[in-house]
């Protein structure tokens, strides 16, 4: 197994440099994509990938949202040779010292999604967590199943073999809609999925970047798109469910 760390970048100068540290302190190479950041951004991306051995930086012209720029960094991490792509946020939410239980389930499952579980502490707001509980019980019903137990999480290791054909969808959500439609799609393709419990606290920076209104407009229209998408599957994701081959 071959993996590099993929980070989507977007006005997160402030904690991006933690980030980066943490990732590094375990020796893993660094793929940061800059997601059209403001220039203090943009000049601290530029720094870190010119004086931190092991950073590589691919820069987007416009911006494309989250899942536009996770989906660049895991095309640069293939072209490279990489065999697997671990997403982490840019915004410090995520605990780099957990990186090595991913690692490790990635290694004994080289196949699977490894896919973050967040245990919050109090720093999360409680919209937020109705928001998520509401996102999991679609995603329950889109796969017929109770695999995935959180499909929100930006900390997780994906196989680019199976990773990249989903990715490579023109339909693919390529904002906040993209971590919960790409797992639902490999599940649906029979991609394992490993669910791994691990703390997740409010942006280090105070930074996010989730609107209300519009992201939770655009997660809903995706849901339904993966219902509708779900039904002429589901005699096969049933047949999952009660042992079946997979497939």
């Amino acid at each position: 197994m071959k993996l590099a760390v993929v980070i989507p970048v977007y006005n997160h100068e402030h904690a991006i440099g933690t980030v980066v540290e943490g990732v590094r302190r375990h020796g893993l190479p660094v793929i940061l994509v800059d997601d059209a950041s403001a220039p203090s951004c943009a000049a601290e991306l530029d720094r870190l990938a010119h004086e931190v051995a092991g950073v590589d930086l691919v820069r987007l012209p416009r911006n494309g949202g989250k899942g536009a720029a996770v989906s660049a960094g895991m095309r640069r991490a293939q072209a490279r040779g990489f065999s697997h792509a671990l997403q982490i946020d840019a915004d410090g939410q995520h605990d780099t010292a957990d990186i090595p239980r991913f690692v490790a389930a990635a290694q004994a499952q080289p196949q699977a999604v490894i896919n973050g579980c967040p245990r919050y502490d109090e720093s999360v707001p409680t919209g937020r967590l109705v928001g998520r509980y509401i996102t999991h019980v679609w995603v329950w019903i889109n796969t017929l199943s109770l695999r995935i137990r959180d499909s929100m999480c930006g900390f997780r290791i994906y196989p680019l073999a199976s990773a990249m054909p989903v990715v490579d969808l023109p339909a693919l959500g390529q904002r906040m809609d993209f971590d919960t439609e790409i797992i639902v799609r490999m599940d649906w393709a029979g991609v394992p999925v490993v669910n791994l419990e691990t703390p997740v606290r409010y942006p280090l920076d105070g930074v996010s970047h989730f609107q209300m209104w519009r992201d939770n407009l655009r997660i809903s229209a995706m849901h339904a798109r993966l219902f509708f998408a779900m039904l002429p599957r589901a005699p096969r994701l049933l047949w999952r469910h009660l042992g079946g081959p997979r497939g």
